[in-house]
């Protein structure tokens, strides 16, 4: 019986205590959540960006009519067969929302809701990306307005009790445009409140309008680049978040919503004489107000909103390259690349994605032990028992635990060490190939023999006289990994060798 089995059985006993009280109702929400794809929030300061990282994500621009009001409001993005949305006023029923397509966009109208009415809005989208998670777009931390900003801290630390979902969300996605102390606050705040059981596994760092570096340069990506490696060296937001990555997400959807139109007056640009366009690229403002320009300057100036200056020069320096061979799919492969949306899917899908059961277990314990505390019934002692027996007894969360721990530097052990052990604990991802640094087509002997050596010399580490007792421990946990990934393996073949007939 898996972790998420014991806590899922573990939920159901907590339901039936609490039948016909308050506390039923959240429970009842967590058990729905368990069979829902993973919950992983975009927050971070205003105007860092989330909402267009949120339209690359799913490959969906989606405006609204008052995009003021939006911002202000938990917006919940899922999948669905057709494009819908509905409002959840505080103290109404939900209502119905126009979302209307208008070119490449999905437009939302708010009708005459404000954002303070509004407990959160729901969007249904067709999206491949969010039949694997929901998104939650929250309102920005530094607003103006000091209620938005409780409002998005206070949901994502779980602190609110909304009526469509009080168990929030499994994941954070943490935009930065700069090191600001407000934001080492709130992921502290984070870490201390959601997700104290397992951060930084849990939050991802992303360095937001990385075309922006440097004022859009050509380099600009190369400093955003610089400049997250740099982050990622930081004390302070390694033991809050597990990496931090350089993201244009306006790149990113420039890539999955480039119009053939776009296109072709790119085109048109590209062909226009170097020493032509290169005045016009210093700025935005001489970019569309330049005269004698084969392509209108209302147009020009969707080209600026779409694709940013840095994604102008990287355009039409690619179809001058290409010349007349071109072809719009090139340049949206070109665009998403150097976007850094790749590397921002293949994280969210290595390190969320497949850790989504244990995740969800883990929110579903911290919601039990949240209602006992909360509603002190005669069964509370035990299920709280419960809670801490599952949290103690589950690898999956020992790993979890270890993982925050090197990330935080609390575990004394050489580089090599500590390489090692991210990697085997699944910090890489969690495929059993990745873990153990051998290639996806590795061989089932390969891979036995790859983990026995593993095996080995976390043995080896544990038994050392000269180890410490922190990292005694860490190679105990090792030990246990390497037995659980042999035990995913078929079983080896006995070669049976047949003695030759007598003469």
């Amino acid at each position: 019986m898996t972790f998420a089995d014991r806590a899922r059985a573990l939920l159901a006993e907590a339901v039936t205590a609490y039948r016909g009280r308050p506390a039923e109702r959240r429970l009842l929400a967590v058990t729905r959540h368990m069979d829902e794809p993973l919950r992983v929030a975009i927050a971070g300061r205003v105007k860092a960006g989330k909402s267009t990282l949120l339209n690359a994500l799913v490959g969906q621009r989606v405006a609204a009519t008052d995009a003021g009001e939006c911002t202000r409001v938990v917006t919940w993005y899922t999948h669905g067969e057709h494009p819908s949305a509905s409002a959840h006023p505080r103290d109404a029923e939900p209502r119905p929302l126009r979302l209307e397509p208008r070119g490449t966009a999905l437009v939302l109208d708010l009708g005459d809701l404000r954002a303070d009415d509004l407990n959160e809005l729901r969007v249904e989208i067709p999206s491949s990306w969010l039949t694997r998670m929901t998104l939650v777009d929250t309102p920005g931390m530094g607003s103006l307005s000091e209620s938005v900003a409780r409002q998005a801290q206070e949901f994502l630390a779980g602190d609110t009790d909304r009526a469509a979902d009080p168990d929030g969300v499994d994941a954070v996605v943490y935009l930065l445009r700069q090191l600001h102390a407000t934001d080492v606050d709130f992921l502290e705040v984070l870490s201390d409140a959601q997700f104290s059981h397992s951060t930084p596994v849990n939050a991802v760092g992303v360095l937001s309008r990385s075309d922006e570096v440097g004022g859009g340069g050509p380099d600009a990506i190369e400093q955003a680049q610089r400049i997250a490696t740099r982050y990622r060296d930081d004390p302070r937001l390694r033991s809050l978040v597990q990496t931090v990555l350089p993201v244009s997400g306006l790149l990113g959807e420039a890539g999955a919503t480039l119009r053939p139109e776009e296109f072709a007056d790119l085109m048109r640009l590209a062909g226009l004489p170097a020493e032509t366009t290169a005045p016009m690229l210093l700025s935005a403002d001489r970019f569309v107000a330049a005269p004698s320009v084969p392509v209108p300057a209302d147009r020009r100036h969707r080209l600026v909103r779409v694709l940013g200056m840095y994604g102008l020069r990287l355009s039409l320096d690619a179809l001058r390259q290409r010349g007349a061979a071109a072809r719009r799919g090139d340049l949206v492969a070109l665009l998403t690349r150097r976007s850094g949306l790749p590397e921002l899917r293949r994280l969210l899908l290595t390190q969320f994605a497949e850790r989504r059961d244990v995740l969800k277990a883990d929110s579903a314990l911290r919601a039990i032990d949240a209602v006992t505390r909360a509603d002190p019934i005669d069964a509370a002692p035990w299920l709280r028992q419960q809670v801490e027996r599952l949290r103690v007894s589950a690898h999956e969360l020992a790993e979890i635990r270890l993982l925050t721990e090197l990330r935080t530097g609390l575990v004394p052990a050489a580089p090599d060490q500590l390489a090692h052990m991210d990697r085997l604990l699944g910090g890489e991802g969690s495929a059993v190939g990745t873990r153990l640094g051998l290639p996806p087509e590795a061989p089932d002997a390969e891979v036995r023999a790859a983990i026995a050596a593993s095996h080995g010399y976390w043995r080896r580490v544990a038994h050392s006289p000269l180890s410490e007792p922190v990292l005694v421990r860490a190679a105990e946990v090792l030990m246990r990994t390497c037995e659980g990934l042999a035990a995913t393996l078929p079983p080896a073949r006995a070669t049976v060798r047949v003695a030759p007939p007598p003469e």
